[in-house]
């Protein structure tokens, strides 16, 4: 329809742009814009959070890196990636790898540009939520190098593991390589199983790959996806100085939509 038919679109309103350092793995990127679009609210193409996205396939592999013990420092790779960003007009800077801010200072230091940190933002809803025991499923990196451990101690949260690193991160692999995804859920519904018994009031998805099969978790633990958190960040960030009331929702919409309740543990879920 044109405006000669009767219809006119007002002009949108400026969003601020976020640059996104990606490709830590594909898919995981792809899944984190995906949920930043069904995070916004829009009418149009126009109302959409303008992302800049660097896929970056070629970042220096984490796994080698801090697990391995071998192959090239990623840090200068991804302060390389914030300043190209920042040349490509990026407001803010995001990066959907929780492994990956175990670098955050040299993304930090290469840029003048707010980064919003995906770690501390899911500490702080953790413990906005009253959890104090958080069950992490992720990389066997987050827990070797604190990168949750030290956000969630001053926060008064602490964190349990899954005894089977090794096992986390065979299923992170399938699922980078796009294979055995009936292994990668069972592991990650075993592993929920785990950290409950053990005492856990949540289970936090703090691996990107795992995002994509946490639909897996077992019923009755609830459950926060640090991808969730920050794909809702993003969204606060380009509209805050719109519309502050969107913002906020947008950062209180950070659970899964699991079917059920976790009042009792003083965990609250928004529906």
């Amino acid at each position: 329809m044109t405006p000669a038919d009767g219809w006119r679109r007002s002009a949108a309103p400026r969003l601020r742009r976020v640059g996104v350092l990606g490709g830590m793995g594909p898919e995981a990127t792809i899944h984190f814009m995906a949920r930043v679009l069904a995070l916004t609210p829009a009418e149009d193409d126009a109302d959409h959070v303008p992302l800049v996205v660097d896929q970056n396939t070629q970042v220096p592999s984490r796994i080698a890196a801090l697990i391995e013990g071998g192959g090239s420092d990623p840090a200068p790779a991804l302060a390389d990636m914030a300043r190209r960003l920042a040349a490509a007009g990026a407001e803010a800077l995001a990066m959907p790898c929780n492994t990956a801010h175990h670098y955050a200072s040299a993304i930090i230091g290469a840029t003048d540009l707010p980064f919003l940190n995906m770690v501390a933002l899911t500490a702080a809803r953790l413990a906005a939520d009253g959890c104090r025991t958080v069950g992490v499923l992720a990389s066997p990196a987050v827990k070797i190098t604190g990168v949750y451990d030290r956000v969630f101690a001053p926060a008064g949260v602490a964190a349990v593991y899954p005894a089977d690193q090794q096992r986390l991160l065979a299923a992170i692999r399938a699922i980078k390589a796009g294979r055995d995804g009936d292994m990668a859920r069972r592991t990650v519904r075993e592993a929920g199983e785990e950290v409950a018994a053990a005492g856990a009031d949540a289970a936090l998805i703090a691996c990107t790959e795992f995002s994509t099969v946490a639909q897996a978790l077992p019923p009755g633990l609830p459950a926060l996806d640090s991808i969730e958190v920050l794909a809702a960040a993003v969204v606060a960030f380009a509209r805050t100085h719109l519309d502050v009331d969107v913002a906020q929702s947008a950062l209180g919409s950070t659970l899964l939509p699991l079917d059920q309740s976790c009042e009792a543990d003083n965990c609250h879920r928004d529906n």
